[in-house]
């Protein structure tokens, strides 16, 4: 835990890394691909999420993956970006900025997804392994529940664990503050699963 608070960034890289992460992290995908598909508005069906796991309640397999992919790259180049202008430390902060980015988009009133997929892609931007261990995990509970929101709340739990374990110290406090917020986001799934309500991937509406 020596080099923990020795991060290596100045403070308008700093900002910068947060403004680049921020911004990219709030493009509302979901939001955006449902609508041009003729879908309507998603935050009207289901969780009113506008992630891909209520993408999917469309009934549409592809938009949802789309969704995934382009929520997760959004906070991968945000990472990658800052990474390679003013190191790893900055990568890291754009990667969080990009998740916060996802749950408070600016664009559509602060009020986006529960960043799952940002999650994901912050690690793979700054820990690429990592995204192994989540996908294991996620999809070990995924086949046994069928609860996506179980899935990701129990691998969210999981990888600060396994990065501090590892020594990435940094990655791991990012990631850590972060599983804290999807909690909080998914504090209604969490209700839901203890009373047996919650709905279970690939159920409509």
């Amino acid at each position: 835990m020596e080099d923990f608070w020795n991060w290596q960034l100045t403070l308008p890289s700093a900002l910068i890394s947060l403004a680049i992460g921020y911004l990219l992290g709030s493009i509302p995908f979901g939001l955006i691909l449902t609508r041009m598909a003729g879908l309507g508005d998603v935050r009207n069906i289901g969780s009113g999420n506008i992630g891909a796991t209520n993408v999917l309640r469309t009934g549409n397999k592809g938009l949802a993956a789309a969704t995934l992919l382009l929520d997760a790259f959004k906070a991968t180049a945000a990472a990658l970006i800052a990474w390679k202008l003013f190191g790893e430390d900055a990568g890291i902060i754009a990667g969080f900025a990009a998740f916060i980015g996802h749950i408070f988009p600016v664009w559509i009133g602060f009020k986006g997804g529960k960043g799952v997929a940002t999650y994901i892609g912050t690690l793979l931007g700054v820990a690429p392994l990592m995204v192994v261990v989540f996908a294991v995990i996620w999809l070990a509970i995924a086949f046994t529940t069928r609860y996506s929101s179980l899935s990701a709340l129990v691998a969210t739990l999981v990888i600060p664990v396994v990065l501090w374990i590892l020594g990435a110290d940094k990655i791991a406090a990012a990631m850590a503050i972060m599983t804290v917020i999807s909690f909080w986001k998914h504090k209604a799934n969490i209700a839901r699963l203890a009373a047996g309500t919650e709905t279970k991937i690939g159920a409509k509406g």
